[in-house]
């Protein structure tokens, strides 16, 4: 299934339905006074938050979304039935917007979450209600009243405690596949990962019920100008607006232009450019790929140069699994304590 973070949808809750006019025909009664219910209400636009969705791509082809209208008012002073609801089921983290004034009119944020995203019309009222003295049999009934009309872009931003960060290929998707049941597709070339993988990490004993869990997103690789469109990171950099954590992997590159730090550096200036507050969030950095033995040997040189601008730089393997247990512990306590 494609990974769909954004699409437009139009939504219309169902129309009420018209009031009747009717009259009573009871034997003995020739002039039966009036008899027509009111119609019923329209059906409401509901959408729900579903943790068990990642991507607005049934959406994306879907379009629009129409509520069923009330039933018309009927005779004997019966009310017309009521519109049945439609729901809409969305991933945690969808925020809506209205297309034309660009307002945000809600967000998804917590499992089975409801929020009417557009209200049915309320049914016309029947002749029963404008009997008077003068008038005894009106022939007066209501129209129901139209539906809510909406014409929404939706917006997705993934719901993880630590967002994952790095240059293509310094070894994200294996990382998240080791330390949690995600298995994102992985292989050997630039952007290999195209959208957000999403895997939850425990720290402790979870058979025992004392164990943590928290989310933690792979945010596909960025390069120097994704702020700015370049590459596959504006597409991308929405998902890591709430987390509560940053981990930046960093590793060895072949290139002659390429160095650990400056790579952390670039990705440092492409948050503060697409948001500053990102810059201000916990971030631990860790080196990848330690059972390289380059770079394991380069470790302690390139640790001391982290160290002059304040960072503890950390060495793993998801190979190996050297340094994981203690960086998801660290992480854990980042988003807990």
């Amino acid at each position: 299934m494609r990974f769909i973070d954004e699409c437009t949808l139009d939504v219309e809750a169902g129309d009420g339905g018209n009031g009747a006019i009717a009259f009573r025909r009871e034997k003995f009664v020739p002039l039966g006074g009036p008899a027509g219910g009111d119609g019923g209400r329209g059906g409401d636009v509901i959408f729900v938050a579903d943790p068990g969705l990642n991507t607005l791509y049934d959406l994306y082809y879907t379009r629009k979304v129409v509520a069923n209208p009330g039933g018309p008012g009927e005779n004997k002073d019966r009310f017309g039935r009521g519109g049945t609801d439609t729901l809409v089921r969305l991933p945690l983290g969808t925020i809506m917007f209205d297309r034309d004034s660009g307002d945000k009119i809600g967000e998804l944020t917590q499992a089975e979450q409801q929020l009417v995203i557009a209200r049915g019309g309320r049914g016309g009222r029947g002749n029963i209600h404008f009997a008077t003295p003068v008038d005894r049999a009106p022939h007066k009934a209501e129209a129901g009243m139209p539906g809510e009309r909406r014409k929404l872009r939706l917006e997705l931003k993934s719901m993880a405690d630590v967002g994952l960060l790095g240059f293509p290929n310094v070894g994200k998707s294996t990382l998240i596949s080791s330390v949690s049941r995600a298995k994102p597709k992985i292989a050997d070339y630039p952007f290999t990962t195209l959208e957000p993988h999403l895997g939850v990490v425990t720290v402790g004993d979870s058979r025992g019920g004392t164990g943590r869990h928290f989310v933690i997103a792979d945010i596909p690789g960025l390069i120097p100008g994704a702020s700015e469109g370049h590459g596959l990171g504006i597409r991308f950099l929405r998902h890591i607006e709430r987390t509560r954590v940053l981990l930046h992997l960093v590793t060895l590159n072949d290139e002659p232009d390429r160095d650990p730090i400056q790579d952390y550096q670039a990705l440092r200036r492409e948050l503060d450019a697409y948001n500053s507050e990102l810059t201000h969030r916990g971030e631990i950095v860790a080196l990848s790929k330690a059972d390289l033995p380059e770079v394991a040997e380069a470790y302690p040189e390139l640790k001391a140069r982290f160290a002059e601008i304040d960072i503890d730089l950390r060495l793993v393997s998801s190979a190996t699994h050297e340094g994981l247990d203690e960086l998801m512990q660290h992480l854990a306590r980042e988003v807990f304590d």
